[in-house]
């Protein structure tokens, strides 16, 4: 069976096909909300016949999104184009997560599948970094319960705000220095923004842990965890595909 993932977040849209368990085939693509069903129908089209693949090999579809304006475009295309009714994670979907949150209506599809992907591999107590647009924290109590946790702002973001907001500052590229000590204004602001950013982690997670009983194992996703797990000390593992992994279990408890 095929299952079609799609992973819509403000930056970026991760695409995913598995066949039953294993993830046999992913892409990233940028997201654009202005792009219409038929332009989103041809750029997966593309990718789909690179691996020898049609839309009427799939089974399913699911789609998790934290950007509400694209949905529209994105389910006419699953029906034109896959001819599937697409699940959607968000009210009344089944997760099996027990979420104790104020109004759980609020945490975004991406945390609610990030958890529900970590519970399944590496079981609890937990803590998520998830490196996106912007930068999540969550917590999973020994119990299985998703408490809440933190939101900051995104690497990106904070980069693109010091080069837009300060007029001397240049764009730079998200990498790591040869020193903390920068020696240029590039070095100097790559110092800043990477151990700045590897700080803020460590002390968010310590002050999580802080709070719980058991040892929670620090789980790190997103397209900048493995550079920051580099300079950290708190990141157990970094698993790249948590979102797609958990957007695959959320559909087979939702299809069974």
């Amino acid at each position: 069976m095929l299952i079609f993932v799609l992973d819509v977040g403000n930056t970026n849209i991760v695409l995913g096909v598995y066949d039953q368990e294993e993830l046999k085939y992913h892409w990233r693509v940028e997201t654009n909300r202005h792009k219409t069903e038929d332009e989103y129908g041809m750029v997966i089209k593309t990718l789909l016949e690179h691996v020898g693949l049609s839309f009427q090999a799939f089974d399913g579809i699911i789609i998790s999104s934290v950007v509400p304006p694209i949905m529209f475009s994105l389910e006419r295309m699953c029906h034109k184009y896959f001819q599937i009714k697409p699940l959607i994670v968000g009210p009344g979907i089944k997760t099996g997560l027990n979420i104790k949150y104020d109004n759980p209506r609020e945490v975004g599809a991406d945390r609610i599948v990030n958890a529900v992907a970590g519970i399944h591999e590496y079981g609890s107590p937990l803590i998520i970094v998830d490196f996106g647009t912007a930068t999540t924290y969550c917590y999973i109590n020994e119990d299985k319960q998703y408490m809440g946790g933190a939101i900051a702002p995104g690497i990106s973001i904070s980069t693109e705000a010091l080069y837009s907001k300060a007029a001397k500052l240049p764009r730079i590229e998200i990498a790591r220095p040869d020193d903390i000590i920068g020696k240029n204004t590039v070095s100097a602001m790559q110092s800043g923004i990477l151990y700045g950013y590897v700080g803020q982690v460590e002390g968010i997670v310590n002050r999580m842990k802080a709070q719980s009983s058991k040892e929670p194992t620090v789980i790190a996703t997103g397209g900048l965890a493995t550079l920051i797990d580099k300079e950290s000390k708190v990141i157990d593992v970094v698993d790249p595909f948590l979102t797609l992994k958990g957007l695959r279990l959320i559909y087979k408890r939702n299809k069974e």
